[in-house]
């Protein structure tokens, strides 16, 4: 994916403020989220733009970086850093964004990021070239709730270089992964470095994941509430039917075992899933249904 501009992705202004950014980021991923574009590819990608506009923008430190270094942001630190001591070991010279290339964005998958190499043409007092080990790259991959919970492949692009990936279920929200000399090429025979890639999990508009525990509410009628009875509630592998007590309370909680997230690496293990009851008050009723409350009220 080309580099992805995140005011525009936003619609917003490079002045807007914390509150106007918060504004539009949650007003596009209503529109555009997945669960409500299930086939639509054009809003799963939008989708990941604005998430990711949204992660660097709503960070003060990491929107300050963007708006001086623009697509290059991720590496302002070790750039400065690089440019000093270039500046210090050869004569003063400096280097700007300008000096280093890409290495490609994130291809096939569609997540964008931004690999630049850090290392100059650096010769030693002989004037031969010494041995460098490449660079290492960093990258991330957005996935959703359910993507994250399956066992899958993705495809990145680096280098022009297309690589599969194994996405194992469970893994966590910024958990990364390490593909050893995957990064940029070494010099004078010097290993390439490493790639490492951090995933990005988007929020769920109905599961809240805390750990292994899936956490969601669920609308339950003042009758069934009141009376008992059985709902049919979704999961992440289905739906399944849950038993409600009489009595139930707005705000009680039930457990359902084994319902939850899949515990990483761990075949068969899963976490569970607690729903909280949210009683609804009916509205509307006829003189007939008022008169039952009233008797009701009588009673007590």
């Amino acid at each position: 994916m080309a580099y992805i501009d995140y005011y525009n992705a936003l619609g917003i202004s490079k002045t807007a403020s914390p509150e106007e950014i918060k504004k539009a980021y949650r007003k596009l991923a209503r529109q555009y989220h997945p669960d409500l574009n299930p086939k639509d590819t054009s809003a799963h990608k939008k989708f990941q733009e604005i998430n990711e506009a949204n992660e660097v923008l709503s960070d003060p430190e990491k929107r300050k970086k963007y708006d001086e270094y623009g697509e290059n942001w991720k590496h302002a630190d070790p750039f400065e850093q690089n440019r000093q001591q270039q500046g210090n070991n050869y004569g003063g010279r400096g280097y700007t964004t300008q000096d280093f290339g890409g290495f490609g964005d994130f291809g096939a998958g569609g997540y964008s990021d931004f690999f630049e190499t850090l290392f100059g043409n650096i010769g030693n007092k002989s004037g031969k070239t010494r041995a460098f080990k490449g660079q290492d790259y960093y990258g991330e991959v957005h996935l959703t709730l359910r993507q994250a919970a399956q066992t899958h492949q993705q495809t990145i692009e680096v280098n022009n270089k297309k690589l599969r990936i194994t996405v194992p279920a469970g893994v966590a929200n910024e958990q990364q992964i390490k593909l050893k000399e995957q990064g940029g090429p070494g010099m004078e025979g010097a290993p390439a470095g490493d790639l490492y890639i951090k995933f990005v999990i988007q929020p769920d508009l109905v599961f809240k994941r805390n750990g292994d525990d899936l956490y969601m509410d669920i609308i339950v009628d003042l009758y069934t509430a009141v009376l008992g009875g059985e709902l049919m509630i979704n999961t992440l592998d289905g739906q399944v039917k849950m038993k409600v007590k009489p009595g139930t309370q707005s705000g009680s909680k039930a457990r359902l075992k084994g319902k939850g997230f899949p515990v990483y690496k761990k075949p068969g293990e899963f976490g569970d899933l607690i729903v909280t009851y949210q009683v609804q008050i009916p509205t509307n009723l006829t003189e007939q249904q008022k008169k039952m409350f009233m008797d009701l009220q009588q009673t007590k």
